[in-house]
């Protein structure tokens, strides 16, 4: 009798070539690949009028939940680069990451920005108050305004939301779910 082995899929980064994010999250979701391009909505201005366009958040990227077997169906995918590496292997994203980052996307009341700089690691905090409530990450002061930064691994880039004090809590070491100790 021999043991049948589920496959596993996790989630994973892969650089796009210049604003193309779109036509590969296009691409993939017409080959049935499981994938996430986080979008938000922001105001342009040109000179002879203002319009709301989706724009993605993390530029050059897009998130693919997949096995190792579709690995080489995602890198032939037109305008995919390649996995975002990590030790020479493609850098696994946790779930509860992109679970996070969906979850902050989907509070209309608090903008998201995406912060293309490495930020030293700060305080762990956890959001006590309001829609965000459960979400854990690092909490850095900057431009005297609080800020909630969600730190996603391999790809250097951070999210923040604008938080008042008051929403977050400290955590410990033992209790934080990113600090890999």
């Amino acid at each position: 009798m021999s043991a049948f082995k589920p496959i596993s899929k996790n989630w994973y980064v892969v650089r796009t070539r210049a604003r193309s994010e779109k036509k590969v999250y296009s691409e993939l979701t017409s080959r049935e690949i499981s994938c996430f391009l986080p979008m938000q909505r922001k105001l342009r201005q040109w000179k002879d009028r203002k319009k709301w366009v989706n724009l993605p958040l993390i530029t050059g990227y897009c998130f693919v939940f997949i096995s190792k077997n579709e690995y080489n169906r995602v890198l032939q995918t037109d305008n995919v680069v390649s996995f975002i590496t990590f030790e020479g292997k493609a850098a696994v994203v946790p779930s509860i990451q992109i679970e996070q980052l969906k979850l902050m996307l989907m509070q209309s009341a608090f903008e998201v920005e995406a912060i293309n700089e490495n930020i030293e690691p700060g305080q762990k905090v956890e959001i006590v108050k309001g829609p965000l409530i459960g979400l854990e990450g690092e909490f850095v002061k900057c431009k005297s305004k609080n800020r909630f930064i969600l730190r996603v691994e391999h790809i250097n880039s951070l999210f923040s939301v604008e938080l008042p004090s008051d929403y977050v809590t400290l955590l410990t070491k033992k209790h934080f779910a990113y600090s890999g100790q």
